[in-house]
């Protein structure tokens, strides 16, 4: 995998890294909870957009789009799904925990 400027050919941006960070997180936290209902072949997406200041450099929000076909479940149980999903999402996602909390971040820089 190739880590460039935005926009740089054939690379993804640390930016976008984050927002696909984001979605793949969002995705397998809740996997399990859609897999156990549908079985292992079931269909599920996650998306990510993003909101920035203008000039800003930092994101003021993502969000995160989980498309999962629940269609099969009846519209109580399909509820309850979606709760829990949320639910694992808020309590065991990783990426999107240290996003809204606000990790520290530190930097050592050693010449080579």
């Amino acid at each position: 995998m190739r880590i460039g400027r935005a926009g740089a050919d054939g690379s993804f941006s640390p930016g976008e890294l984050l927002q696909i960070a984001t979605a793949g997180c969002t995705a397998v936290t809740t996997e399990e909870l859609i897999t156990r209902r549908a079985g292992d072949d079931a269909r599920m997406v996650a998306t990510v957009t993003h909101e920035r200041a203008e000039g800003g450099r930092e994101y003021q929000r993502l969000e995160v789009l989980l498309r999962a076909d629940l269609d099969f479940l009846d519209e109580d149980t399909r509820r309850r799904v979606i709760r829990a999903m949320r639910t694992a999402v808020e309590r065991q996602c990783t990426v999107s925990r240290t996003v809204e909390r606000g990790a520290q971040v530190g930097l050592t820089i050693v010449p080579a």
